[in-house]
């Protein structure tokens, strides 16, 4: 019996979740499906160009896995682009991951930032600069001494 696989963490939703080559019917197609881990790893290491580990870490797996599974988005794409296919994306062991949330010390008010955005640098209500993680999202990061032991193992949530 094979290891159950752990629950990849990804930071958005793809706009739409079917491609197909324009004036082709459905029906005609053969289809591909990429799992949204996998778009996952191709948003993080094509799109917004982080290396391997960075991306690694930021989807809750190790260096290896990640490279496993980028290897396998990238066939999949190079194979619904060269052949003509349709591509499918959808499903996959996922947990997502909203953001983090910022509190500006002027006025109080919370708001969100995607994960792969730059930290803001004021409060989008009063311009304060003044502004910090919010306490309600702590302890999400490394923590200096613990090195690998601050991360969540495999089937533990971070939250």
């Amino acid at each position: 019996m094979p290891r159950p696989q752990c629950r990849r963490r990804i930071g958005c939703s793809p706009g739409a979740r079917y491609f197909k080559p324009r004036g082709v019917p459905l029906n005609a197609l053969a289809e591909v499906l990429m799992t949204l881990d996998e778009l996952e790893a191709m948003r993080l290491a094509d799109a917004d160009g982080l290396y391997h580990e960075e991306a690694a870490t930021r989807m809750g797996v190790s260096r290896q896995t990640f490279g496993r599974i980028i290897e396998s988005a990238r066939r999949k794409a190079a194979d619904t682009l060269c052949h003509g296919k349709a591509l499918r994306i959808e499903g996959g062991e996922i947990e997502m991951v909203a953001g983090r949330l910022f509190r500006c010390n002027a006025c109080g008010h919370e708001w969100e930032v995607p994960y792969g955005t730059a930290r803001p640098s004021a409060c989008p209500q009063c311009q304060s600069v003044n502004i910090q993680r919010s306490p309600k999202d702590q302890g999400h990061g490394r923590r200096h001494g613990q090195g690998q032991r601050g991360r969540a193992r495999c089937g533990q949530r971070t939250r």
